[in-house]
């Protein structure tokens, strides 16, 4: 009998599948972010970061064009399971020949082929409100420059309107993610009039009639950000209040908020309340500083509350990180590839058993059992999953292989 069989047996005597678990996993899309490939640069001259934005690290091989983006895409998507689509923000335009408040689905279309070409599940999408000249004194939406505002608002219908096209393409919903950076770097004299603004901004953007039935729009708080320190618009509170009333969905991006605020643990407080919840994965160190997700407990355990929840189909993951300091394309794979772990161990977990224990008080008896699904023989059915997808668990061989061909070539 081999790892995996072995594997199988012990997990079925606490009444987890592992057939059921891997066929579950192979079919719950991640939506894998353009911008690990080029440090958040983007392809439409925005240059240097701005709106509390910070890479840092200057590993050789950076993507330099759409050309090199796409190279570095293919090869990491190759080296990951499961089904995965393709994150895209506004400023990796293709040969845009207009500013960004005219963006239209043509300055798109190579990534539409792209993502067709290695079967890609669909596209999602995020305005750019960043790294541009017209964000004025760190303001977007809430500027109070009128046609500040107006820019942006334009920008974000111009985005719903390529998201429309990536529906159509795809034949399945378009998330699009709404993030600014506004906010003041001391204490406010007026913390309520910017969000005004920003409220009546939104409002225009969402009466601007497009398809609810192929665009799922999201709206993402910050709790602060370089620059920003003392006042963030767009806080929680805001957008989660602004969300419900406007039936659009809450993006949760666990790099977000207080250190001891967990995105598990919100997760099924929005549940209640909300058909469909965003995420943006990443993995905060002392602040939010993008570093490659790992499998780690957090991770385990927001992975844990889509799965426990039968909330497989409501919670819309997607990855969001950006490091410098080390090869792009291994960030981008063991990102993806402890995403999904951690959705296989939740899988592998009988949450039912567990509640039970839970509702009836059992309190010792839940502790212990958690604890000895921790030392279950998890790597076997994760190596499984991986062979039946044409993977291996080492994966960073292929990488340095095409580190010394292709990345060093970049200077």
């Amino acid at each position: 009998m081999n790892a995996y069989e072995l594997a199988k047996s012990e997990y079925a005597e606490y009444g987890a599948d592992t057939e059921k678990a891997i066929a579950e996993l192979k079919n719950i899309p991640v939506s894998v972010h353009c911008w690990q490939g080029d440090d958040v640069v983007g392809l439409d001259g925005g240059g240097s970061l701005s709106g509390g934005i910070q890479t840092t690290g200057n590993y050789p091989g950076r993507a330099r064009n759409f050309k090199e983006l796409k190279e570095d895409l293919k090869t990491a998507f190759a080296l990951m399971p499961g089904k995965k689509r393709l994150n895209l923000h506004a400023s990796y335009a293709v040969n845009a020949d207009t500013d960004r408040d005219k963006y239209k689905p043509e300055h798109f279309a190579e990534w539409v082929k792209f993502a067709k070409e290695i079967n890609l599940d669909g596209i999602d999408f995020n305005p750019t409100m960043f790294s541009h000249k017209n964000v004025k004194d760190g303001l977007t939406l809430s500027s109070p420059d009128e046609s500040i505002r107006n820019f942006w608002i334009n920008h974000c219908i111009a985005c719903l309107r390529i998201a429309e096209y990536f529906a159509d393409e795809f034949k399945n919903t378009c998330m699009v993610n709404i993030w600014i950076p506004d906010g003041f770097k001391d204490v406010p004299a007026d913390r309520l009039t910017p969000r005004l603004r920003l409220k009546d901004s939104l409002d225009k953007i969402l009466a601007c009639g497009y398809d609810t039935e192929k665009v799922t729009v999201a709206v993402e708080s910050k709790v602060f950000g370089i620059g920003v320190e003392s006042y963030t618009v767009g806080s929680n509170e805001f957008y989660q209040n602004y969300a419900a009333k406007n039936n659009i969905c809450c993006l949760l991006d666990n790099g977000h908020y207080h250190p001891l605020e967990y995105v598990s643990d919100k997760i099924p407080a929005l549940l209640a309340f909300y058909d469909k919840i965003a995420l943006h994965v990443t993995r905060g160190v002392r602040w939010d500083s993008d570093h490659v997700v790992l499998f780690e407990d957090e991770l385990k355990e927001i992975a844990k509350e889509i799965v426990r929840n039968d909330a497989v189909d409501k919670v819309k993951i997607g990855l969001d990180y950006f490091d410098a300091s080390i090869n792009r394309l291994s960030a981008w794979v063991t990102g993806q590839r402890a995403m999904q772990k951690a959705l296989l161990f939740a899988l592998l977990c009988n949450h039912g058993e567990l509640k039970t224990l839970q509702d009836n008080a059992e309190f010792t008896e839940l502790m212990v059992k958690q604890e000895e699904y921790k030392t279950l023989p998890f790597g076997a059915v994760w190596k499984e999953y991986l062979r039946r997808e044409g993977l291996r668990d080492t994966y960073l061989p292929k990488i340095k292989e095409y580190e010394k061909v292709i990345l060093k070539e970049r200077k």
